[in-house]
């Protein structure tokens, strides 16, 4: 089964106050592994971006100018997540901006669910590690994966880095306990 992990950098926290997505970034894995088929759009927001929003991506209204809008790019987009398991880490944040973004083009299909079924990695991280810090950061570190490209965030390498989170909770094991009886040898 072919499956996309999928990352979005945006102008702030919330679509629903006119904030709107500035990367996309997907990357392809097929039987747990990448296939090195990437999908990655720079957008232009038409609005500024918040100061924090820039701490954390760098990204600025100068370097997104020059950009397509989303309405450029949606097809080419839909057709590489079509019928695909979409692969995210805290999925309702960035499916709440796909969707306001494909609503803004009055499409038939305007949902991110129209295209494609979504598995939410942070759902996962939490079942598994149950009270403990689950960011993407945080499971990076538990798993020892290489970070350290990540000095701000970026949807592709961002995604990268899911990917192997996410195939690290696919397969770790739970811990198990054998008792065994000591038998006294006096």
């Amino acid at each position: 089964m072919k499956q996309v992990v999928l990352d979005t950098e945006t102008t702030g926290l919330d679509p629903t106050q006119g904030h709107r997505i500035i990367e996309i970034g997907c990357v392809e894995i097929e039987d747990r592994k990448l296939t090195g088929r990437n999908f990655q759009a720079y957008l232009n927001p038409g609005r500024d971006i918040d100061e924090a929003a820039i701490e954390v991506h760098g990204l600025t209204s100068e370097f997104l100018n020059d950009k397509p809008k989303f309405s450029e790019i949606y097809k080419e987009f839909c057709e590489f997540i079509r019928g695909t398991e979409v692969i995210i880490h805290n999925a309702p944040f960035d499916t709440a901006f796909i969707d306001s973004e494909m609503s803004r083009l009055r499409l038939n299909k305007n949902k991110l669910t129209d295209y494609c079924s979504i598995l939410d990695t942070l759902i996962l991280a939490r079942d598994k590690h149950p009270g403990q810090r689950n960011s993407l950061d945080a499971l990076c570190k538990r798993f020892s994966i290489d970070n350290s490209k990540r000095v701000k965030h970026t949807a592709l390498i961002d995604c990268e880095l899911l990917s192997k989170v996410y195939i690290n909770l696919l397969d770790q094991k739970e811990p198990i306990f054998e008792f065994k009886k000591e038998t006294n040898l006096c």
